[in-house]
């Protein structure tokens, strides 16, 4: 019996020790902490095809995971015109964002699992609280600087094309360059 005591001690023992030498395991980062570093995809192309016929072309990161969406553009200081995110919602779902930590005011584009533009909110604060709903099913939502919408005549009905919409053209037939040639003016050759 005391041997059977001292072999379950010694077996305690080692396991206590051995477990002590293994790392506790880190705790996952809070992604809308000012300090956490949080990769983004793209940036990606993204068009923009207004009802009026104007074309926009915006260099948007891409928010897909959880952490991603969570972060956003928190801590930003600036968004330069042409560049902006697009948060993914795959499947589709009402959104909301908010502006905490965002330092800087922003328009939220709302868009359908389509790409069509279901609604815009422009000018949303910096640093609010409220809660900025979608209203409609989205499949995504494009973060351009304040005042960059309403510039660039932005209105529900608008058309975003990107390959998480399935609109982005990649399956098009490629463009042969000669027949692009032949159709610049002599002068561009």
């Amino acid at each position: 019996m005391r041997n059977l005591i001292l072999s379950s001690l010694l077996a305690f023992g080692v396991a206590a020790a051995a477990s002590a030498q293994q790392p506790a395991s880190q705790p996952v980062a809070d992604p809308t902490s000012q300090d956490a570093e949080v990769a983004f995809g793209g940036p990606d192309r993204v068009v923009i095809s207004t009802a009026s016929g104007d074309e926009h072309v915006i260099m948007a990161e891409i928010a897909s995971t959880p952490a991603q969406k969570q972060r956003g553009m928190m801590w930003r200081e600036a968004v330069e015109p042409g560049t902006g995110m697009l948060f993914e919602y795959a499947p589709a779902e009402t959104a909301s964002m908010w502006m905490r930590n965002t330092l800087v005011d922003l328009d939220l584009v709302f868009i359908d699992p389509d790409g069509q533009v279901v609604k815009i909110i422009a000018f949303a604060q910096a640093e609010s609280l409220r809660s900025l709903g979608s209203d409609a099913i989205v499949g995504g939502v494009l973060e351009l600087g304040a005042g960059q919408a309403v510039a660039m005549g932005i209105r529900p009905g608008d058309t975003i094309q990107h390959a998480i919409f399935g609109n982005d053209g990649a399956d098009a037939a490629p463009v042969d360059e000669s027949d692009a040639a032949l159709d610049a003016p002599a002068d561009a050759q």
